[in-house]
């Protein structure tokens, strides 16, 4: 653990983003599947003006955006290629590929009539994408593409099918397992996380386990060895991790609850009002939680079944509320973006450059409406029945 920790405390500033002509939240980041491979150079940003931006890693100069299209939700670049997704509230998933300067995507997944899309993921394989529905009347979906390429391609895709059973309210985030196409987990404003399997027949039998946050659900993701246990980040910052591995024995499924992480976090001469993600790092077997301050503070907690450990602290960056980051295993490199319109490139022991920080913004933008307020009443807190 000392590793990782000397690591994430070593790390400073290489690059710094240029300004936009639109300064906009950078609510997520992804990179290329080829530069963790170093093979490539693509990161692609979610913005709050409704557009993607595609950078240069090494240098952050904007290669290409593109723009147009808001009510987007979440970005993701194909395992295999430079595709690159964003489901979007108008009932499409989006596809482009990132190195070409069109704007126009190249393929569309369409949804079912009233569909808003506010969640998506890709499976291991590219074959399959399943994108979570904001509530509409009684329903809250899964929906299901099949996202293979073929000789008499189609640039609109419709629907495989879709889980209508269980969740009862807006789907806040999909996941697929990082290697099995097969499984993927869904979190939502109902508390509920739910873990399929779609290669079952029907919904009933696909799903494998239920877990309950009883808290409106912002971030999952998949973890442990052969990652066979589930994170859950709640809206009012709470922390849930569960065992895969236990469910067929008589051993607790849970790890670790903690309702507001807020409440019991001890910092090292610093605050932490959010938490932003996880970290599994393989290589240790060791998940990590990524907080923040509001001032743009980066903390490194390590995560135990005890409880979660303040290791270090990444000062100097953001001068506001850091919305997404992206860690690269490879390069132990980190990326970081902001609602100061930022985007950063931090790498162990490189010699730190003179920067100012920008002035925090505050942008208007009706993506504002959706993306999480971090707040102690931003989000009712859920009850068990």
């Amino acid at each position: 653990m000392e590793k990782i920790e000397e690591q994430f405390a070593n790390l400073h500033i290489i690059r710094r983003s240029s300004e936009p002509k639109e300064p906009t939240y950078l609510l997520g980041i992804d990179t290329s599947k080829t530069v963790q491979a170093e093979k490539g150079n693509l990161v692609a940003v979610l913005c709050s003006n409704g557009s993607i931006r595609i950078y240069d890693k090494e240098t952050l100069r904007v290669l290409r955006e593109f723009s147009g299209y808001p009510g987007l939700n979440g970005v993701k670049f194909a395992n295999s290629c430079d595709s690159v997704y964003s489901a979007s509230t108008d009932g499409t998933v989006k596809c482009w590929d990132a190195r070409l300067a069109s704007e126009k995507p190249v393929q569309l997944f369409k949804g079912y009539p009233s569909n808003i899309f506010i969640s998506f993921d890709v499976n291991s394989k590219d074959h399959v994408i399943c994108a979570g529905t904001e509530k509409v009347d009684d329903d809250a979906l899964l929906i299901f593409w099949d996202a293979r390429s073929t000789s008499q391609d189609l640039s609109t895709r419709d629907p495989l099918g879709a889980y209508s059973e269980t969740h009862s309210d807006d789907v806040t985030q999909v996941r697929f397992h990082p290697s099995n196409p097969n499984m993927v987990v869904s979190g939502s404003t109902d508390g509920l996380v739910n873990v399929f399997d779609i290669s079952a027949d029907n919904e009933e039998d696909a799903l494998v386990a239920t877990c309950n946050s009883v808290s409106s659900v912002s971030c999952i993701g998949w973890c442990g060895r052969d990652y066979k246990q589930i994170y859950c980040i709640t809206h009012d910052e709470g922390f849930y991790w569960w065992n895969l591995n236990h469910l067929d024995t008589d051993e607790p499924i849970t790890h670790l609850t903690i309702q507001d992480v807020r409440e019991i976090a001890h910092m090292k001469e610093c605050h932490l009002d959010y938490l932003l993600g996880g970290l599994y790092h393989e290589k240790m077997d060791k998940l990590f939680v990524i907080g923040g301050s509001n001032t743009g503070r980066i903390h490194l907690m390590s995560c135990s079944t005890v409880g979660l450990t303040h290791m270090t602290s990444l000062p100097g960056g953001h001068a506001a509320t850091v919305r997404s980051f992206c860690w690269n295993m490879h390069d132990d490199s980190l990326l970081t973006g902001g609602e100061d319109a930022q985007l950063l490139l931090w790498k162990p022991g490189a010699v730190e450059k003179t920067f100012s920080k920008k002035d925090s913004m505050k942008v208007a933008s009706s993506v504002q409406r959706r993306v999480r307020i971090h707040s102690h009443d931003s989000y009712r807190r859920r009850k068990k029945q």
